[in-house]
């Protein structure tokens, strides 16, 4: 059954921003102009530790880990900025 969205221009237009942001820091990453993943600690201090310990609890980013015990973690940039986006987009609607 199709559901009937009324958004405002604003909104829109929010939502058109956010995606173009999106896809610049895609082709960022894509050709290597900024690197795909962020160090653990480095999203901890752009997002806020609280909040990627909870994502990670919640399951919404996977940190990953190379190697063994003295690895570090790692995060991949655009599951973040996904998250981030989608937190923003809610409090516009």
């Amino acid at each position: 059954m199709p559901m009937d969205l009324q958004i405002s221009t604003r909104q829109l237009r929010f939502i058109i921003e956010q995606a173009a942001e999106m896809g610049a820091y895609l082709a960022l990453t894509r050709t290597g102009k900024i690197r795909p993943y962020l160090k653990k600690a480095e999203a901890f201090r752009k997002y806020g530790r609280p909040n990627i310990e909870h994502w990670i609890e919640e399951g919404l980013v996977t940190p990953r880990k190379d190697g063994d015990h003295s690895a570090s973690w790692r995060i991949d940039r655009m599951e973040v900025e996904a998250i981030v986006k989608a937190r923003l987009l809610l409090l516009q609607l």
